[in-house]
């Protein structure tokens, strides 16, 4: 049963009516410093912490509650005879619930004008201590470290006379552990990023320790392949627009590749936020992580149309993605093929209905939003890589021509659509598009050349022509032999970032050719 709770909060939220109500319930409150007048200004009765232990704080607050007054009424078992003769024997009363959220380190670092000082002032002390104690003694402990719990953790007391249950009290530590793992690794990375100077503004990118937290969003059916066990996790600070904010409107659970292909498509079509917001919609399909089709156009629909013309087979099963609303006509003209997982900004009751004929399709909804993770990892064996993500987009001013032919205002458009799609394509890419739509999209051979004779064959395949397209290429053209290949399919303007030690050669071709070429001053590989 809850008689005594301690209370001591930086985020003040929701703090008055949750310990007005605790008195209500006949608890007996102890607070510190700020809390407690925040409180005692409130009406709401409490007892300051150094009244507890007769000792005053110190040292700036620096210590008040590391105490054993403190300590020993959170940790001592009550089912432990001997803990409970120690209480009695110094005077201890018992604290049944911990109220505490933590100095707000990550925010104070956050400021760009943050000093070195105020980093190491904001790193709680007393607070971890007394979280991990009562979370360590969850049996007789409640620990409430969020806002968010109140209401429920008060429900339970107020049905159940002041007893709060051990599976309530389990969450609630696992919780705090969590918490408090992430919080020391905050301050680890802060630390451990700053040069031997202390410098706040001289602060790496990269720290010498990185600690990453994670929640688990659910544990999946299965891996990459059936015989791997796999689960989805989410960052503990989620990223606004990004694949994991997802909700998710009908269809089964998504698997493994689902997830993966669905972010691959994601991130592709939000690159095109511009284009909406100058009234174009942009769709993008995507199989086996690599975008299939993808084009815009002054509807959800004709982007899709266009975008499905470019790769029909391989659209099959694949996972499609809008940048803005998905409606009825848009619904009717996905659902004649099979997708896996359908992903827009929102979506029309119409549309729903639509689909809700496919049960088996997988909706997403997803708040559209120009924001990325903060770190790129890839795993390899004992360790990781980290990088920070490719969100590089090259504008008009990024451009240089490098041929004798000048290309025309719709020439740029449409080599700046054809580059945006290829920072998407498994490397090496090879992209041919025209009128804001791939026509072949040549992904993830060993050789450039391969790459750019699959994009022909794939437009062929699919009954389009390449006369006076345009091509992008993630990266240079090693030899001339490339652009010849794009050149004979028809493509008649080609941007490449340019870098090799060929480059004049391969301009050299180009103007023999009599197209144009321009360079970005960009690579985009993706492995």
């Amino acid at each position: 049963m809850i008689q005594t709770a301690l209370i001591s909060v930086s985020d003040k939220s929701g703090i008055i009516p949750f310990a007005k109500a605790l008195h209500d319930l006949g608890i007996r409150l102890i607070s510190t410093g700020g809390t407690a007048k925040l409180l005692s200004e409130n009406q709401i009765p409490v007892i300051e912490v150094s009244s507890l232990t007769n000792f005053p704080e110190m040292l700036d607050g620096r210590v008040k509650t590391l105490h054993p007054a403190v300590h020993g009424g959170l940790l001592a078992r009550r089912d432990n005879p001997a803990h409970m003769q120690a209480l009695k024997d110094h005077h201890i009363d018992t604290i049944d619930m911990l109220v505490i959220n933590l100095y707000p380190f990550e925010k104070t670092i956050s400021q760009s004008k943050c000093s070195f000082e105020e980093a190491i002032e904001n790193i709680d002390i007393g607070g971890p201590a007394m979280l991990r104690a009562a979370a360590k003694n969850h049996q007789d402990v409640t620990v409430l470290i969020s806002p968010e719990d109140y209401a429920s953790v008060l429900e339970e007391m107020k049905t159940h006379h002041c007893v709060v249950s051990f599976a309530t009290n389990l969450r609630l530590a696992k919780k705090v552990f969590a918490h408090t793992a992430q919080y020391d690794g905050a301050i680890a990375n802060y630390l451990s990023s700053l040069p031997p100077s202390q410098e706040h503004q001289d602060r790496s990118i990269f720290p010498q320790t990185l600690h990453l937290g994670f929640n688990q969003v659910q544990e999946l059916r299965y891996g990459e392949n059936p015989h791997q066990a796999a689960a989805f996790y989410q960052d503990i600070k989620p990223v606004a627009g990004a694949l994991a904010s997802y909700h998710q409107l009908q269809g089964k659970e998504l698997s493994f590749n689902n997830i993966a292909d669905a972010d691959a498509a994601w991130e592709c079509v939000k690159s095109f936020g511009d284009t909406f917001e100058t009234g174009q919609a942009a769709c993008v399909i995507v199989k086996h992580a690599n975008p299939c089709g993808v084009a815009i156009a002054h509807s959800a629909l004709d982007a899709y149309e266009k975008a499905f013309k470019t790769d029909p087979t391989s659209a099959f099963g694949g996972i499609i993605a809008f940048n803005r609303e998905c409606d009825g006509l848009t619904a009717q003209a996905v659902s004649k093929q099979f997708v896996e997982v359908l992903i827009a900004p929102s979506f029309t009751s119409e549309a729903l209905t639509i689909l809700g004929a496919k049960q088996n399709v997988r909706v997403l909804q997803i708040d559209l939003a120009p924001t990325h993770n903060p770190f790129d990892l890839k795993r390899v064996g004992g360790g990781i890589l980290v990088q920070t993500p490719d969100n590089k987009n090259v504008t008009l001013q990024d451009l240089q021509v490098v041929t004798k032919k000048q290309p025309s205002e719709h020439e740029l458009t449409e080599m700046l659509f054809a580059w945006k799609v290829a920072k998407f394509v498994k490397s090496n890419a090879i992209v041919f598009c025209a009128n804001g739509m791939t026509l072949g999209v040549g992904a993830g051979q060993m050789s450039r050349i391969d790459s750019a004779k699959i994009a022909g064959i794939k437009a062929a395949n699919a009954g389009l022509s390449l006369i006076g397209s345009v091509v992008a290429s993630d990266a240079f053209f090693p030899f001339r032999d490339g652009l010849d290949v794009v050149v004979a399919a028809g493509a008649t303007c080609v941007i490449q970032p340019g870098g090799s030690v060929r480059d004049d050669e391969v301009v050299n071709a180009a103007n023999e050719h009599g197209i144009t070429m321009i360079y970005t001053g960009t690579r985009h590989f993706r492995h």
